[in-house]
């Protein structure tokens, strides 16, 4: 302060606007911006993720349910999903979008391993359209092969389920 300080200025003291404090800054430097304006949301933070390794895990996962399904063990969707559960939990996952993952490669594991069979030679939809019959269903091998699909696919949910259930909540 170079400036004498006069009797003006003392009675402007303590009155709205009477300091100019704006004035004070150094010259050639920019103001901060003002802060973003606060939107409340309920979800939380997208993140980016690689699309072709969530690709890349979803066949892989098709193709150990399918693998499984090829060799007689049935339970593997129930493995996957409870993999799958786990998975979503600990990496904070999205709940929707794990669901959706765990029903497509039960149906696209399940449905690759008839195909499989099917091109192989083996009866399936005979096969298929006796078990409708037995069943009390239409004796069509669609409705047969839709429901052992349904059953997979359930069976993938419950184990994401579970395995949602058993994982404690990551410590934030």
């Amino acid at each position: 302060m170079t400036k004498p300080v006069s009797r003006s200025e003392l009675r402007r003291l303590g009155k709205l606007g009477s300091y100019r404090l704006g004035l004070l800054a150094p010259q050639g430097i920019a103001r901060p911006a003002p802060p973003r304006q606060f939107r409340p949301s309920f979800v939380r933070p997208r993140r980016s993720t690689p699309v072709l390794g969530w690709i890349m895990l979803g066949v892989a996962g098709a193709a150990v349910i399918g693998g499984g399904a090829m060799i007689g063990l049935w339970y593997v969707p129930l493995v996957v999903g409870i993999l799958c559960g786990l998975a979503a939990r600990v990496g904070e996952l999205r709940t929707r979008s794990v669901f959706l993952a765990v029903l497509v490669m039960c149906g696209a594991g399940w449905g690759g391993a008839l195909a499989a069979y099917a091109v192989r030679g083996q009866p399936v939809g005979a096969t298929a359209r006796v078990i409708a019959a037995i069943a009390g269903l239409p004796a069509h091998a669609a409705a047969a092969i839709a429901c052992t699909l349904a059953l997979s696919m359930l069976l993938g949910l419950a184990g994401f389920w579970l395995g949602r259930a058993l994982t404690p909540w990551p410590a934030r």
